[in-house]
């Protein structure tokens, strides 16, 4: 009897490891919104690969948070339009999917790739920063709270515009914090 139970606990736990495997996967698609600390964006994200997800975003990144006081007490502020292209690679999906951890919504860590464009036609605002990335490396985390909603996290380098008239590009870091809602 205890053979008997011993083989068919092996049997069922090479069953169970080899459908996670198989099954564990970034979403087919994800479509949402987030809100950050500099602006708002739509996101979209496309599967790949098993763990390789194509994320492009639209959205206004508010200026103005670097600008100085302009006497009243509140920095000047300017709306840029912006479009973003990110590969992502979440690493850790199976490592989650077998500690019984949510994976829902890409819901795990990842590495990517960051290209975006924003639109700086009419950008006079005067900074001593480098800012808008162009190019970023990041790390980062996105969780799910509850069904819809997630929040992200990302950090890394990147390469930014400057800030006077001659557009440098230079190293800045690159820090991201949104929350959102998953359609």
């Amino acid at each position: 009897m205890k053979k008997v139970i011993l083989v068919s606990f092996l049997m069922m736990s090479c069953i169970t490891f080899s459908q996670d495997s198989k099954d564990i996967s970034v979403e087919k698609s994800i479509f949402g919104i987030q809100v950050g600390v500099v602006g708002a964006w739509v996101h979209n994200e496309l599967k790949l690969t098993n763990q390789i997800a194509l994320r492009s975003e639209i959205g206004i990144s508010v200026e103005g948070l670097w600008t100085k006081d302009n006497g009243n007490g509140v920095g000047s502020g300017t709306s840029l339009p912006g479009l973003s292209i990110e590969p992502r690679w979440y690493y850790n999906l199976l490592k989650r999917a077998r500690k019984g951890k949510r994976i829902d919504g890409n819901s795990a860590n990842y590495i990517s790739l960051r290209g975006s464009y924003f639109n700086y036609d009419g950008f006079e605002a005067k900074r001593d920063r480098l800012n808008h990335p162009v190019l970023a490396f990041a790390w980062g985390i996105r969780r799910n709270i509850g069904k819809h909603f997630n929040y992200e996290t990302a950090i890394g380098p990147a390469l930014g515009f400057g800030n006077d008239n001659r557009r440098k590009v230079g190293l800045t870091p690159y820090v991201s914090f949104k929350i959102g809602y998953r359609f």
